[in-house]
């Protein structure tokens, strides 16, 4: 097994350097596109497309055969199911733009009518005597195994004309998917560079069908690009790691593949996409599920911190000869539960801002710690003076409400804001508490 699996890592058979190096630069030209029609909100276009490219497929074997020629040859059949996928695109724009039915059931129309014609025709072509050996229905499924170097030279050559196209034409891409009004606003040809952008999409998805075939190749166009959502919210980014995933993806499932041959090669390398958008889904750094819960906690531990020097700094400032502040008095000011708050001290105490007295319970700031309660409380009275002047929100119901506003806005928002009250009171001033008598929230 392990003298197996190095032989295919190695690349040392032919038929299996062909298959990877097919569908991996698929993959690659597959991701990058794909995070151009997942922006654009056209992510589905792609299994539209496969599925209207059936009857061409059958439709080209039947017209070559009758006219003498190879109908099994590949480029005819892509040729045909190009000319049949454009027609597809075509008349989901022309049932969108001429009536009012919505483009999510243009696409179910037409990827079903044509889906079906497709496979009346496929029952044609089972009856004709060369039917048989035609081997069209592959495509439904795939027949990666049966790559040939000239399949894969042309898989090649295609990939990398339209990763080509989308390089030149980024600028304009990014204007189209973000905001198109904007680009006709400034003179762009909307229409042009969306039917460019859709002659992309079909040539992937046609040379895709011999990889994966028809009901497997839009994950080629949207697993990897969803994916690349998880890491970065910049689209250069995110098409260099779609591009990524969608190559290693094929090369894994191919591998994987070629190791166990019972298994279909392009269900394995959607399988391969599928891991990886899974571990992108748990752990990417910008919207990974784990990533998130991790960060959610330290925000809830900074709003803690802050909420506790806030509150100490107050009980000081109501009585200035108080030396030390009660557990059991702390505990009081807001509802807090003993286990939580004592969590918080425990962390005021190890980050050194506040000192403890182990035997009474009692609790006092440190200078640190008292420098950083002024500046927290400073700042939230500052932000409930501008709610109290410029929002009329009752002091009742001022602290909350600033509470809600200064831990979600940027930082940026918060010190011109600040300065905005700052010019009025002074720098130094503290403002004071509009709900002193009840004692917090």
């Amino acid at each position: 097994m392990s003298e197996h699996l190095w032989r295919v890592l190695s690349l040392q058979d032919h038929n299996t350097r062909v298959v990877i190096f097919g569908t991996a630069i698929l993959g690659f030209a597959a991701g990058l596109v794909g995070c151009l029609t997942l922006l654009r909100r056209r992510a589905l276009v792609g299994d539209a497309l496969a599925h209207a490219a059936l009857p061409g497929i059958a439709g080209a074997f039947l017209i070559a055969t009758a006219l003498g020629g190879d109908g099994k040859s590949l480029p005819i059949l892509l040729l045909g199911a190009t000319v049949s996928g454009l027609f597809g695109i075509v008349s989901i724009l022309l049932i969108r733009r001429m009536t009012r039915i919505k483009e999510d059931a243009a696409l179910g129309i037409i990827l079903s009518v044509f889906f079906g014609l497709g496979v009346a025709l496929l029952g044609i072509v089972t009856q004709m005597d060369r039917g048989n050996a035609a081997g069209l229905e592959s495509f439904i499924y795939g027949k990666t195994a049966t790559m040939t170097a000239g399949d894969a030279k042309l898989i090649a050559v295609t990939s990398t004309v339209c990763v080509l196209l989308c390089i030149a034409l980024l600028k304009e891409f990014k204007l189209l998917c973000f905001d198109e009004a904007f680009a006709g606003a400034r003179g762009y040809p909307v229409v042009l560079l969306d039917a460019i952008l859709m002659s992309i999409v079909v040539i992937v998805t046609i040379v895709g069908l011999q990889a994966v075939g028809l009901v497997l190749v839009i994950a080629l166009l949207v697993i990897p690009a969803a994916s690349a959502r998880f890491w970065t919210d910049r689209l250069i980014v995110m098409m260099v790691i779609a591009s990524v995933l969608g190559m290693v993806g094929a090369f894994v499932g191919s591998a994987a593949s070629a190791m166990l041959p019972r298994l279909p090669s392009g269900a394995m390398i959607v399988l391969a996409a599928g891991t990886g958008f899974l571990v992108s889904f748990l752990i990417g750094t910008r919207r990974g599920v784990l990533v998130r819960l991790w960060r959610r906690r330290q925000l809830n531990e900074s709003i803690d911190h802050q909420h506790l020097l806030r509150e100490l700094y107050e009980m000081f400032e109501q009585d200035p000869e108080r030396v030390s502040v009660p557990y059991d008095e702390l505990l009081e000011r807001r509802s807090w539960s003993r286990k939580r708050l004592r969590r918080m001290l425990e962390h005021a105490s190890r980050d050194g801002w506040i000192t403890e007295n182990v035997s009474k319970m009692e609790f006092a700031l440190t200078d640190r710690g008292q420098t950083e309660a002024k500046r927290l409380t400073r700042r939230h009275r500052l932000w409930e003076l501008y709610l109290i002047r410029y929002a009329d929100i009752a002091p009742q119901r001022v602290d909350r409400d600033a509470d809600a506003i200064e831990h979600v806005l940027e930082p940026e928002i918060v010190a011109e804001l600040e300065t905005l009250l700052d010019n009025e009171l002074g720098k130094t001033r503290m403002p004071d508490d509009p709900h002193a008598a009840g004692g917090g929230a």
